[in-house]
């Protein structure tokens, strides 16, 4: 008890201690002598150099993948349609021109007329089948009947102005000597109705076939 009462005292008695020196300026001197020695030990230490941490090293960056590129087709322009500009309505007070007359065309020179091609002449050919000549019909070789010969001849025969045949040739054989000489022969002697062009009597090539065919 005793003990407790001495450390209240002396705790007592340090405060009023301290308010003395307080209020006598002995304990504003002390701090005065010490804070400027730190104060100078704080200026004269040197800043020590800042640290900065490593910052990490960057994460790689994904590689993007080349987008692929959409080629636009140009949309075709729409054409613009022809405006109609209606033409002004004519003015009451304008003066009103006449439309120009086109010239008459020029008529055309008339063509110069062709001579008259001469007429062809009218030909008429020989005939050998007249009635009032009265031909006999050729003979039949005996030999040619036995032997089966048979044929068609054709005598290219030269009629003259008087009806008689003056040449004869072989003109298409049968095939047959025989029959070509009867044949020859029959014609050289028949008469015959002359050819004729414009009329007129003229001498002239005739074809007479013959036809030997056995019954």
């Amino acid at each position: 008890m005793n003990r407790r009462l001495l450390i209240v005292a002396a705790v007592i008695g340090l405060h009023i201690a301290g308010l003395w020196a307080l209020q006598s300026g002995l304990l504003r001197r002390a701090v005065e002598m010490v804070v400027p020695v730190q104060v100078i030990a704080d200026l004269i230490e040197l800043p020590q150099p800042k640290v900065e941490p490593t910052p990490p090293p960057p994460a790689p960056q994904p590689t993007p993948k080349p987008q692929p590129v959409v080629r636009q087709t140009p949309r075709p322009q729409p054409t613009p349609l022809p405006v109609a500009v209606a033409d002004p309505a004519p003015s009451e007070h304008a003066p009103i021109v006449p439309a120009p007359v086109p010239p008459a065309p020029a008529e055309p020179s008339p063509a110069p007329a062709r001579p008259a091609e001469p007429a062809v002449p009218a030909v008429q050919l020989p005939s050998s089948t007249a009635d009032y000549l009265n031909n006999p019909a050729p003979a039949y070789p005996p030999l040619s009947r036995r032997l089966g010969e048979q044929g068609r001849v054709v005598v290219r025969v030269l009629i003259g102005t008087d009806g008689t045949a003056s040449q004869a040739e072989i003109r298409s054989s049968s095939g047959f000597e025989r029959l070509d000489q009867a044949a020859l022969q029959t014609v050289l002697k028949w008469r015959y109705v002359p050819g004729k062009r414009a009329g007129v009597p003229e001498a002239m090539w005739f074809n007479v076939p013959i036809n030997f065919v056995l019954e």
